[in-house]
């Protein structure tokens, strides 16, 4: 990537706005053929290509390494009865990988409006996988869990599909976003009052859609010069020991604290605690989950790495893991290898993880599921007028002489 970010300083090369392409511009004339084409040679010259939309490596960068820490922290689930460390260590962890992930997602959505073409896009990227793939996990459930029963509800997500549906819901509501005068506040509100009311339900895993919400709208409402701020030494050099005390904190907190609170799916009475404690919880794993994202992304790589490439492919191997990880559960491995809970065990589980989720984000991984991944489904649509008055100007230009 020519755009890519020096690690150090102020000097940088700024981070790229988030927005659609630049409009394709007609060519400049050859300064060796100033006189302009005849028309019949217009007329048969092919059109230029569309030019490519550039990626930033530090999206790239973040978004890969969030998603090994996703993958890392599913394989250490079963692990946290072993000891305070591996739980210590999963506490931090999942306070800050998804939101990390949401917030990238919420960044990348500020130009999201109900324009068809986005429109399409939002279906095809984002409802068809999450049909494709709740349909799939149920299907794998009945038969590596022997569990004919398992229904297949698209209301209700199965495991990893509730991002699917939560970036679904918060992309639609995108624009209403852009105009309330105080979003985050608003989303932190709708987040404790989710977190104190237990009636909402399962349904599309709304808790998880309303108490993960401030992160989305925290990445909407954010700037390239917010993730410059980040770039500083200082910045940097504080991200350490403020990892190292929220290893201290989670590890005094690991035998005293229900980590399902990290999960957002429930709320404070469904986890045997009063309503009181939902709202304090919310606002305080809100915090630390900033604070640690914000430490995060000062240590991500601003420059091309070997896995950057792997940056594209992140929902790739965020659905596809999964597979694994379940069925690493429904096997018995964890208890069946009990030399897995020791010391080299948990390292090698942790390498293992690692590896998977990378492979499942490689090129090749992604020509093999793009159909189900990124549809194209051109026969479900109808083209929008604007659409085809761009194409029928765009045919006149060619074949008119002037």
């Amino acid at each position: 990537m020519t755009n890519s970010l020096r690690p150090h300083g102020h000097s940088g090369t700024p981070l790229p706005q988030a927005r659609e392409p630049a409009a394709e511009t007609p060519a400049s004339r050859s300064p060796r053929s100033p006189l302009p084409a005849s028309p019949r040679t217009a007329a048969s010259a092919p059109a230029p290509a569309a030019p490519e939309r550039q990626r930033d490596a530090f999206f790239d960068n973040a978004k890969y390494l969030a998603i090994v820490l996703v993958a890392m922290g599913h394989a250490w689930e079963p692990l946290t009865d072993t000891g305070r460390t591996a739980e210590a260590l999963y506490m931090t962890v999942y306070t800050f990988h998804m939101p990390a992930f949401i917030l990238i997602s919420g960044y990348f959505s500020r130009s999201f409006d109900m324009r068809p073409d986005r429109l399409r896009r939002l279906i095809t990227g984002v409802a068809v996988p999450y049909v494709l793939f709740e349909v799939a996990y149920t299907f794998f459930k009945r038969w590596a869990d022997d569990d004919p029963t398992q229904p297949i509800s698209l209301l209700d997500p199965w495991y990893l599909t509730w991002f699917l549906i939560a970036l679904f819901v918060w992309r639609l509501t995108t624009p209403l976003w852009k105009i309330v005068r105080w979003p985050v506040p608003l989303a932190l509100a709708i987040a404790v009052l989710a977190s104190v009311s237990p009636d909402i339900g399962d349904d599309l895993d709304l808790q998880r859609v309303l108490q993960f919400l401030p992160f989305f709208v925290v990445g909407l409402c954010m700037k390239p010069e917010h993730f410059q701020l980040l770039r500083h030494r200082t910045v940097r050099l504080l991200a350490l020991p403020v990892f190292a005390g929220a290893l201290a904190v989670a590890y005094w907190a690991a035998p005293r604290m229900n980590t399902a609170w990290f999960y957002h799916r429930d709320s404070a009475q469904e986890l045997g605690a009063p309503w009181w404690a939902g709202a304090v919880m919310t606002l305080a794993l809100f915090g630390a989950s900033i604070v640690l994202t914000a430490c995060f992304f000062a240590w991500v790589p601003r420059r091309r790495m070997w896995f950057t490439v792997l940056g594209a492919g992140t929902l790739y191997g965020y659905l596809l893991h999964g597979f694994l990880a379940k069925g690493s559960r429904f096997w018995g491995w964890y208890d069946d290898y009990a030399w897995l809970r020791e010391p080299y065990g948990q390292v090698l589980v942790t390498l293992v993880a690692a590896v998977v989720v990378t492979l499942l984000c490689t090129p090749p991984v992604r020509r093999v599921f793009r159909f189900a991944m990124e549809p194209t489904m051109a026969w479900a649509f109808k083209r929008d007028a604007a659409e085809l008055a761009r194409d029928r100007t765009a045919d006149r230009s060619v074949k008119s002489p002037v």
